[in-house]
């Protein structure tokens, strides 16, 4: 059971604005609930999935939603920090201190939050189809060299 009895924001609302993945709900949650005060947990991703019956590559793209909604960050493998605004604090003023601290766009009350987070999940996407893309391309390339490798052996023979 927890000890920590003081959150910076109720970010509830705006969790339900961001329509994140489900696992992702998921995954902060859990990440919230075994938090140090201030947000900062050590686990892996192995033990996330663990615990939630989740595959890795699961955990992954939820930890993934996760950044790019500046709800968590990765510090170093198995090192995550909650966003401050999320965090659990051991009293009032840690919470705000904290708070205060933050940069101006990691806050989550920065105007156009919400669509800030949309516009970081396009630029994501379009970059996995890019590397789609690319992926693509090389094989293609390679394969096509591979042909033409094998008719100049049938040539030769």
């Amino acid at each position: 059971m927890s000890t920590l009895r003081f959150a910076a924001v109720n970010a509830d609302g705006l969790l339900s604005d961001l329509d994140l993945p489900p696992a992702a709900y998921r995954v902060l949650l859990k990440l919230r609930s075994l938090s140090e005060p201030g947000g900062r947990i050590l686990i892996d991703q192995a033990t996330i999935g663990g615990l939630l019956e989740l595959s890795r590559p699961s955990v992954n793209a939820a930890l993934r939603s996760l950044e790019l909604a500046k709800l968590v960050r990765k510090v170093r493998n198995g090192v995550y920090q909650i966003n401050p605004m999320l965090a659990g604090y051991n009293s009032f003023e840690d919470a705000v201190a904290a708070v205060n601290e933050m940069a101006p766009d990691e806050r989550l009350d920065a105007r156009g939050y919400v669509a800030s987070y949309h516009q970081a999940v396009a630029e994501y996407q379009d970059q996995l189809a890019e590397q789609r893309k690319k992926r693509a391309a090389q094989a293609a390339a390679k394969k096509a060299a591979e042909s033409k490798r094998r008719r100049t052996l049938h040539a030769v023979g």
